[in-house]
């Protein structure tokens, strides 16, 4: 391990994965350990257009007695390769060693229980590979807006998407034009009053075009979870109280979720195992943990006695 781009005790190492289809693939994993003997490792998964900036995140888990762990997925933030396509993948499970190389760091360091936890995209990807995989000392989950639902009209979900996925088939560089309104970041860089500096490269204020086959894994991810998925450890499933689109003002952006419909991702998220706590802060964010200091309190305070209830 070396020393973080964080600094303040995080830090970092890159490890090489086999190549993909574009060729060189590398994950990175970032930890900051407790100054004591931890209860359990925490193993955060970043969302999409993201990467691990938030070293607030990893001082709270560690104050609360836990070893904090995060990964930079492939093709994503300190992961991501010159020349390499940004966010680039055909499915979710590509993500899943990544994940496994974190869990591995996590046991190399002498821990047998681990909490998984996935914000948006990074929950979807999570429950998929809690679903799939469920390593026996994952002992809890914890999603932070998980991306379980398109925020998108019944026309678009029900026609646009599958004709999407159709069309790959004959056009496999297809990409979706992305609306050039940065309306999420307004809530969250300090550039726009907002209280977070990061690497506006790494996580852009406007979502590049994405390719058709990102929006097809997705999709992909999301239909393998409608059902239910039978996850076996208990979730905690946290989200907004309300959502906001186009027609509300910048002050309302910044206390509520602008990114995915809190509704819909709710109602599969309950589906996700025998044993789902759901929580809805109000005046949160998408990402609950960039809220405003007193809703994000709210949300570690809620995070940190479910793990208590646990035993974790």
């Amino acid at each position: 391990m070396k020393t973080d781009i964080l600094g303040d005790g995080f830090e970092q190492k890159q490890v090489a994965m086999p190549a993909d289809h574009e060729g060189p693939v590398v994950t990175t994993i970032i930890r900051r350990l407790h100054a004591g003997r931890a209860k359990c490792a925490v193993l955060y998964v970043h969302g999409f257009s993201d990467y691990f900036f938030n070293a607030e995140m990893g001082r709270k888990f560690n104050d609360a007695g836990y070893d904090f762990y995060a990964v930079d997925l492939r093709k994503y933030g300190r992961s991501l390769l010159q020349g390499q396509k940004i966010f680039g993948v055909a499915d979710l499970s590509e993500y899943f060693p990544d994940i496994e190389a974190g869990l591995e760091q996590i046991r190399a360091d002498g821990h047998t229980e681990i909490v998984l936890m996935g914000h948006s995209t990074g929950g979807l990807t999570a429950s998929l590979f809690m679903k799939r995989r469920a390593p026996a000392d994952v002992r809890a989950l914890i999603l932070n807006s998980p991306f379980l639902s398109w925020n998108l009209p019944w026309l678009h979900r029900h026609v646009a998407i599958p004709a999407i996925t159709l069309l790959l088939r004959w056009s496999p560089g297809l990409k979706i034009p992305q609306p050039k309104d940065p309306g999420y970041a307004y809530s969250l860089h300090k550039a726009y009053g907002g209280e977070w500096d990061y690497d506006r490269t790494l996580k852009p204020d406007v979502f590049p075009d994405i390719d058709a086959a990102w929006v097809a894994a997705i999709e992909r991810g999301q239909r393998q979870l409608r059902g239910g998925a039978d996850i076996r450890v208990p979730i905690l499933l946290l989200r907004s109280k309300s959502s906001v689109g186009k027609r509300h003002s910048r002050d309302q952006y910044r206390r509520a979720d602008a990114i995915l419909n809190v509704e819909t991702l709710a109602a599969v998220g309950r589906r996700l195992g025998k044993d789902v706590t759901e929580v809805a802060v109000k005046g949160g964010l998408h990402d609950l943990l960039l809220s405003s200091h007193s809703v994000r309190e709210q949300a570690y305070s809620v995070i940190f006695d479910w793990l208590k209830g646990l035993g974790l």
